[in-house]
């Protein structure tokens, strides 16, 4: 229904889901639109829901829109339904209060008060209404005393009670409760009180996505801007003492605009949303993206000509990136994927009613201030279905794929109905901007490995292993698997299987490798037009002379891959990622599952366990082992002694340590690459000496990025130039000196080191 009689003031309710709306519209209003801050829109609002019973939500609109949830639409459902009861008792009326006619002036002033109270004052401010009935109440007290007869002392007798009862009645309501912890520093109509208990989630017009502007009552632990493209967003994160969970509080660019800035993108988006893009536009998101931030652009320019505004074309670059992201984007899902801070970012269902939830490098899980609707993700699974050229509907209820935006790129998996009957879920992985690299595992602030193990995997991947990397889900397993191409020599050949892109394909190929990235249909996707992945993987070992990695091993296609690793021995690294969490799990699920002959699981060398290790209510990812697999085993490579760890990891040092099987030799994969090499043959100390070579000039390129604070050494760039510099000087050193004279190639690659960082300084 609509207000009309009200002028300004119209409304209309509707259902969405178990909520009963009450939306608002204040656009033709003068008062703002705010029940804390405004005495007007308070009453006006109590008004409306005297009219409309069952109201669980409110929504005002003026520019932008403020939605006040549940349990604040409670309080002030509480107060309209107390304002109803006192003013339509008739033991509250005047006429109840006169014993005698004779003494009706006595207390017909107190009276005229008492009622602007209740039938005023109470719904425009509840609580002032409270205060100055208690002080009515306590002056109406002592005029007992001073009644001039019996009959008059018993009407302000009857008058004190009926204020005892009402103010007893507003007494017990919810949000006088709440505010008379700041009682001590109220003052009389001041409405700044009810800022501590409406928190309204905002909006502008021109967004879907709803957002809590308001800090939370929290301890404030950090703060800090990041910048994506013109913009600048303000992160605040908050902890509480009462409660184990950590707010992430982001305030976007969009809501520091003036309000003529937000009708203008109200118009932009108006026109273009009459614009639907097609599939085929969507083939090429990031040209598409180019194309609509020009075409916005102008649009903009047009608007503001025509109203005659002034805006600077760094204004108007800023207003365009913002209409792109709430056209053809994905709104603020793209603000938190800029955050390099940011790992994972996790929408939930139902929609509209839970916030953004997300996974943060220093603070670990953490819920957001923001709020995505309904009509926000279903654009969103729109979006996806025309980028992926994959369906997600009831027949195909999961859809995974990557989004690619100018500063970050990530891997999306989306579920629906029936598989998630309450509604629309996302999950967000965040790929890191640069490939992860030894060096950065190793700095303290990461410790995900020591420079030790560093060395050793550097040695098997020199050495042409065959490793799975085993973990649960968000251990790390893609990540160290990027970090494993760096180690690549870059003049070798790297074939990258996946079904959805994670490994960092094109920052390597910027950085000079030859890498050739193959993408097959999802394990969980229907049939369809997209290569099997078993079909995939067998072409791979036809292209030549090839490092194969596979980014994730699921079913039918780890047949084919062991088939790559058997091939692959002794001719090139092949390496993958497989959900388990240790050795035996990946046989149980690799031979028991998936069906693949325990003759062909030998193919493996070496298994590397990654998972997060928990300490109080925080997770840290760690290397927690790295076993290589003996081929002298039946039926139990458990039972059967096929399994031999080479590193453990030690809780109580939070470090990977040594096996004494490592230390000895005792390492029948170490021993087989020996062979290979002459310089290694037969020779343990050899080998041994040259894992701790690799350890120590990745220990090297740390100590560096410290001395010098310059954090960018430990980036896949530098340690590219130092991995190709390792194997230059390693051969210079062998042809002059017959052998691999470790303390020679150490002091000759940390000389280099050296003078490349000063040089970097220098420029």
């Amino acid at each position: 229904m609509f207000d009309n009689a009200k002028g300004c003031f119209e409304y209309e309710t509707y259902h969405e889901g178990e909520n009963k709306i009450l939306r608002i519209y204040l656009e033709k209003c003068a008062f703002p639109p705010s029940i804390e801050y405004n005495e007007t829109c308070m009453a006006r609002v109590i008004d409306a829901l005297l009219e409309n019973s069952g109201v669980t939500i409110i929504l005002l609109t003026q520019l932008r829109e403020y939605e006040y949830d549940f349990s604040q639409t409670m309080l002030l459902r509480e107060v309209a339904l107390l304002y109803k009861r006192i003013n339509r008792d008739e033991r509250f009326a005047f006429s109840r209060l006169v014993v005698d006619p004779v003494h009706e002036r006595y207390i017909h002033g107190s009276y005229a008060q008492f009622q602007r109270l209740i039938s005023k004052r109470l719904k425009e401010d509840p609580f002032a209404a409270f205060v100055e009935l208690k002080r009515l109440e306590r002056r109406e007290k002592t005029k007992l005393d001073t009644a001039v007869d019996e009959q008059q002392k018993q009407s302000q007798r009857f008058f004190v009670q009926m204020m005892e009862e009402v103010t007893k009645s507003i007494e017990q309501l919810k949000i006088i409760a709440m505010l008379m912890p700041y009682n001590a520093e109220y003052v009389l109509g001041k409405r700044e009180v009810y800022g501590n208990v409406f928190h309204p989630i905002t909006r502008p017009d021109f967004m879907y996505t709803k957002l809590i502007s308001d800090f939370p009552d929290g301890d404030l632990v950090d703060s800090y801007t990041f910048t994506t493209g013109n913009d600048e967003c303000e992160v605040n994160v908050f902890n509480f003492s009462d409660d184990v969970k950590t707010m992430y509080h982001l305030t976007p660019p969009e809501f520091q605009f003036e309000e003529e800035v937000y009708e203008l993108l109200d118009d932009a988006k108006r026109i273009m949303a009459e614009h639907k893009p097609t599939r085929e536009e969507f083939v090429d998101p990031q040209r598409m993206r180019e194309v609509f931030f020009n075409i916005g652009k102008d649009l903009l320019q047009d608007l503001i000509d025509h109203k005659k505004m002034k805006l600077s074309e760094e204004k108007v670059e800023q207003l365009a990136q913002a209409l792109l992201r709430y056209t053809v984007g994905f709104g603020l899902i793209e603000l938190l994927l800029a955050d390099p801070k940011i790992q994972d970012v996790n929408v939930n269902s139902p929609n509209g009613e839970l916030p953004i939830f997300i996974v943060h490098q220093d603070y670990g899980d953490c819920y957001t201030n923001i709020y995505p609707t309904h009509l926000e993700v279903e654009s969103w699974a729109t979006k996806l279905r025309l980028i992926s050229g994959r369906p997600l509907d009831e027949a195909n209820p999961i859809l995974d794929t990557e989004l690619k935006v100018e500063g970050f790129s990530s891997r999306v998996a989306a579920l629906t109905a029936p598989l998630n009957p309450s509604g629309l879920a996302f999950s967000f992985r965040r790929h890191r901007d640069y490939p992860w690299t030894f060096p950065l595992y190793i700095q303290p602030k990461t410790r995900y490995m020591n420079d030790i193990t560093a060395g050793l995997l550097s040695f098997l991947i020199d050495n042409n292993a065959a490793i799975l990397i085993a973990g649960t889900r968000s251990s790390g397993k893609s990540s160290l698997l990027g970090s494993f191409l760096v180690e690549i020599m870059r003049k070798a050949r790297i074939i990258t299987i996946e079904d959805t892109f994670e490994l960092p394909q094109e920052a390597l190929r910027k950085l000079g490798y030859n890498l050739e990235s193959l993408k097959v249909a999802s394990a969980l996707s229907a049939p369809g037009s997209e290569v099997d992945p078993s079909i995939g993987i067998r072409p791979t070992l036809r292209l030549g002379d090839s490092a194969i990695f596979v980014g994730e091993v699921r079913s039918k296609e780890a047949i084919a891959l062991f088939e790559a690793m058997r091939v692959g021995a002794a001719a090139n690294v092949v390496a993958g990622t497989i959900h388990a969490d240790s050795p035996y799990g990946v046989f149980d699920r690799v031979v028991n599952d998936i069906g693949v002959p325990r003759t062909s699981f030998k193919a493996i060398d070496i298994i590397v366990v990654t998972n997060p290790v928990i300490s109080g209510l925080k997770k840290y990812k760690r290397i927690l082992r790295i076993t290589e697999v003996r081929k002298e085993w039946n039926d139990d490579p458990l039972k059967e002694g096929g399994f031999v760890d080479l590193m453990v990891y030690n809780p109580s040092t939070d470090q990977l340590e040594i096996t004494d099987e490592l230390r000895n030799g005792d390492s029948d994969i170490l021993k087989r690459m020996a062979g290979l090499v002459k310089e290694f043959a037969g020779d343990w100390d050899a080998v041994w000496e040259n894992i701790q070579l690799r350890a120590d000039c990745k220990r090297a390129i740390v100590e560096l990025a410290t001395e010098f604070n310059d954090a960018a050494i430990l980036e896949a760039d530098f340690v590219t130039k130092a991995n190709d510099v390792f194997h230059l000087v390693s051969d210079r050193v062998k042809e002059k000196t017959g052998k691999l004279d470790s303390g020679l190639i150490f002091l000759e690659y940390n000389d280099w080191l050296r003078r490349e960082v000063k040089k970097r300084k220098m420029e």
